[in-house]
């Protein structure tokens, strides 16, 4: 389960890998709550806050919410899929910039 778009570890390697700043922000939410972990990417731009839900509307169902104040999404928008790629696609179509090389938040290597 480990490559499983809801895994927090994989969905931060797959932004990381397609050159986004991506941190954890949270994932202990409680057993009854229907969120797994909250993320922020490109903090120093875009400053999108995403949040994995699971099991919301129904059991086995995955969907991301983005919030970013209204600035590039809609309020609360809710994107269901399985596809890295579509997030991918999502946030560059919306604007979302990659890294850049004078982020603090990017990891030297």
């Amino acid at each position: 389960m480990k490559n499983n778009i809801k895994t927090l570890g994989y969905f931060l390697k797959r932004l990381r890998d397609s050159g986004f700043v991506a941190i954890k922000v949270f994932n202990s939410y409680k057993d009854h709550d229907p969120r797994k972990w909250t993320i922020i990417i490109d903090p120093e731009g875009a400053c999108v806050m995403v949040t994995c839900y699971e099991n919301q509307v129904f059991r086995g169902d995955i969907h991301f919410e983005f919030n970013d104040g209204g600035n590039r999404f809609l309020k609360n928008y809710n994107l269901k899929t399985k596809s890295m790629e579509v997030v991918v696609t999502t946030l560059l179509e919306k604007g979302v910039q990659q890294i850049k090389e004078d982020c603090e938040y990017a990891k030297k290597e």
